[in-house]
């Protein structure tokens, strides 16, 4: 599933064909998604300014001249491209729709952007511009990772007695929003901890360094335009390239990359995803 750097991605490849742009036609081709999409979503759409995108954890918002704002969720497989942008930021012409382009918007400056979802995890949703922290799917996230308000006081607090595994406790979308799977992975092998240590055998000030490592590695993954594994792809269709920079994560077997480090990279399994860390280097 696309984790904040993929979806911040995406954020910023629409922006430049969507915000500011009135849509001029919004084409609903089902009824739902993982859920049921809103009433007269096409209609309420169709005719709206979007004023501007937003990203929160891993969801898009697009905040419309209608006082209404549209979450997008892209769940496991949904992709949302761009095409006939007359601002030249894309190289492709409108493509044939596909069987699984269940949502277009038709842009008023001629970009088309379509939403592909062959599994339907992703969803979308409106509600009151400004209630957004009140909706079912946003109310009781953590901060922003890449805010002020994720602070290493943040992080020591509300980790504070926790006996629970460290990469358990950083998924935790209510302790901090938008870390997935590779990007704990990850965080996990810069700062030397093995992803099994429970909380409680953990230093405050061990806890503490986690907030500038998770920042710099979600950065470093934005900059490089998310990581590519299966189904993710940018807005202009390109790949991500952060996988390139993977240190551990599906690098089971493979050599550690920390120079004078003879271990290998291993593989465990927690609550049914795998761990990808250095026997020798994190601790």
């Amino acid at each position: 599933m696309p984790e904040l750097p993929e979806v911040e991605t995406v954020r910023r490849g629409l922006e430049p064909s969507m915000a500011g742009v009135r849509i001029t036609q919004a084409d609903v081709n089902r009824p739902d998604l993982r859920w049921p999409f809103p009433e007269r979503m096409a209609e309420r759409l169709t005719g709206a300014r979007v004023e501007r995108l937003r990203r929160r954890s891993k969801y898009i918002l697009a905040d419309l001249d209608t006082e209404e704002t549209l979450l997008i969720h892209l769940g496991m497989s949904g992709r949302m491209t761009v095409s006939g942008d007359p601002l030249g930021q894309f190289v492709h012409d409108h493509p044939a729709l596909e069987k699984h382009d269940h949502v277009v918007f038709h842009m008023e400056n001629g970009a088309r952007v379509t939403f592909n979802d062959p599994r339907r995890f992703g969803a979308m949703d409106l509600m009151a511009t400004g209630t957004e922290e009140t909706h079912p799917l946003l109310a009781k996230l953590g901060p922003e990772p890449l805010g002020n308000a994720f602070s290493e006081d943040h992080l020591i607090a509300r980790l504070k007695g926790k006996n629970t595994p460290i990469k358990s406790a950083l998924l935790d979308q209510h302790v901090v929003a938008g870390l997935g799977n590779i990007y704990v992975c990850e965080v996990l092998f810069r700062a030397g901890i093995h992803p099994a240590r429970k909380v409680s055998r953990i230093s405050d000030a061990r806890i503490a360094a986690l907030v500038l490592i998770i920042r710099e590695v979600l950065l470093e993954a934005i900059e490089a335009g998310g990581s590519s594994l299966k189904d993710f792809r940018q807005a202009d269709g390109e790949l991500g390239y952060f996988q390139h920079n993977f240190r551990v994560y599906g690098r089971e077997g493979h050599p550690c990359v920390t120079p004078d480090c003879a271990s290998v990279v291993k593989r465990i399994t927690q609550s049914g995803r795998s761990s990808f860390f250095c026997p020798s280097c994190q601790r």
